[in-house]
């Protein structure tokens, strides 16, 4: 592959219901954000333009001014709705609730 050739990318974004996938041949030098912007994402899901974008490739963050690779894959993650250790502590909690409550 020259490096003047176009490198295929997938963008993803994975939404509560459904996952998309993008596949994309874009310029030698595209950045993770430039990708994003170029498949179309933004505009299917618009809620994505309201608050800045976590990004990564294959399940490790960047920054979004980072140069893609050939078949990279990037993910836009959606944020988190909770800490995930105070979750398990309340399930943790409820879980042994119900026990001692079944044992009475």
């Amino acid at each position: 592959m020259a490096a003047s050739d176009p490198i295929p990318v997938e963008v993803v974004y994975a939404a509560p219901l459904q996952q998309q996938v993008y596949r994309l041949l874009l310029p030698a030098g595209t950045t993770a954000q430039q990708a994003v912007e170029l498949s179309g994402v933004l505009q299917a899901y618009p809620e994505l333009q309201a608050q800045p974008l976590t990004l990564g490739i294959y399940g490790k963050a960047v920054k979004a001014e980072q140069p893609l690779r050939a078949r990279d894959r990037v993910e836009i993650y959606r944020p988190l709705l909770g800490d995930p250790k105070e979750i398990r502590r309340r399930r943790a909690a409820e879980a042994q609730q119900r026990r001692t409550q079944g044992t009475s």
